[in-house]
């Protein structure tokens, strides 16, 4: 199933360096590396799409390990909001394990290449959006349990405290966040990210550090079943999994020292070029290499 990868060591090599260079893009945009790392195992290593989403789980899983530490560290991480929000999109998650193998392979570049389309146009109508400042309502979700924080100022002076918003309508596109993180092994986070700038109306950087935070949960739900159908190949999740444990280190570490506005517009970027590729995949267009 996975002979374009019988090149040992050199091989190996170039996953791991792959794995490290999508970890580490994907630990600044908060998304782990399953966005990034489906794409380049299936275009540039000839892997069939759903061993290259169970190889990419188990990336997943490392790389909200290797990421997650360094932003707690920093207090950006939004933990009980996280744990809230964990409860919907583990439960999309196992929905999304009854549905492998029932969706065609093309539907499932066209769904990734939707939601990639949709997420960038969210968070470039944020960005245009004037910053309001609201006051909590003392019944709403978040006040009632406690959700609400603050972002802690880099250069010492006070932190800056925001609310959170409309938490129903966070935890519907956490379940379908969670569905299709089963179905395409990207560990959810791109749409983790544009639900909580959008529908929570967090700081990105808190978006992205609670997103970290949460994405190895969702995966480990749903990796389970990639095992249990024989998917998971150790000489390629075996690289994969080490180049993003590193990637994901040196990605949070990157995104401390980025500002909100930089980190949007290339997230944005990010998220288009990849809508194209995998558009381009669904249609049975590909790139040769």
């Amino acid at each position: 199933m996975i002979g374009a990868l019988d090149g040992g060591v050199s091989n190996a090599l170039w996953l791991f360096v792959a794995a490290f260079g999508a970890s580490a893009l994907g630990g600044v945009l908060g998304m782990a590396s399953g966005i990034f790392i489906v794409p380049i195992l299936a275009f540039l290593f000839g892997v069939d799409i759903h061993a290259a989403i169970a190889a990419s789980l188990v990336s997943v899983i490392a790389c909200s390990c290797g990421s997650a530490a360094p932003l707690l560290k920093e207090r950006l991480t939004n933990i009980r909001l996280a744990v809230v929000l964990e409860t919907a999109t583990t439960l999309g998650a196992l929905t999304g394990v009854f549905l492998i193998g029932i969706i065609p392979t093309s539907y499932l570049y066209l769904l990734f290449a939707a939601i990639l389309a949709v997420s960038a146009q969210q968070m470039l109508t944020r960005r245009r959006e004037a910053v309001q400042v609201s006051v909590p309502g003392s019944r709403s979700w978040a006040t009632v349990l406690r959700l609400h924080s603050t972002v802690p100022d880099r250069t010492g002076g006070a932190a800056t405290p925001y609310t959170v918003g409309s938490v129903p309508l966070g935890l519907l596109l956490m379940y379908g966040a969670g569905l299709v993180s089963a179905l395409l092994g990207i560990g959810s986070g791109v749409l983790k990210i544009p639900a909580m700038d959008t529908a929570l109306r967090l700081p990105i950087k808190v978006s992205s550090a609670t997103s970290n935070f949460m994405i190895g949960v969702t995966a480990a739900a749903s990796a389970g079943a990639y095992f249990v159908r024989g998917d998971i190949d150790t000489a390629l999740a075996g690289p994969v999994a080490l180049g993003s444990v590193i990637g994901a280190i040196a990605g949070a570490r990157m995104l401390m020292g980025l500002s909100g506005d930089k980190l949007r517009i290339f997230f944005v970027i990010v998220l288009v070029l990849l809508a194209v590729a995998m558009a381009m995949s669904g249609f049975g267009v590909h790139l040769k290499t």
